[in-house]
């Protein structure tokens, strides 16, 4: 998918709207329109790429970027003491439906294992 028609490059660009709860240099996070938990946010970099599965080498730092901010807002929202899930859905058999990737982080009930 090009950068062009990306949802979600649009949504870091400020292009279209969204429920953002955080954004820096290298990420945005924003409420996920259907969540499946309590706290459902959706954590994504501005740099796009498809997947996980087309991360490279040059994609560590942001790699782990995200997943800092991810338990930055889980303490900053009350929830990391309790636990939560992050969640990465790479291509299609494994959930991905929009393809720029994102962490998805799930808190305020409990998870079961395994999931799905």
């Amino acid at each position: 998918m090009s950068r062009e028609n990306c949802l979600f490059c649009k949504i870091a660009a400020g292009e279209i709207a969204s429920a953002k709860v955080y954004e820096d240099a290298v990420c945005v996070a924003f409420d996920d329109v259907s969540p499946q938990a309590p706290t459902h946010i959706l954590i994504v970099p501005r740099e796009h790429f498809d997947s996980l599965d087309k991360a490279r080498e040059n994609h560590k730092e942001t790699l782990g970027h995200l997943l800092l901010i991810a338990g930055k807002i889980a303490r900053d929202k009350g929830f990391a003491e309790n636990g939560y899930r992050t969640v990465i859905n790479t291509n299609g058999d494994g959930g991905q439906t929009v393809f720029h990737l994102h962490v998805h982080l799930l808190g305020g009930r409990p998870f079961i294992f395994p999931p799905g």
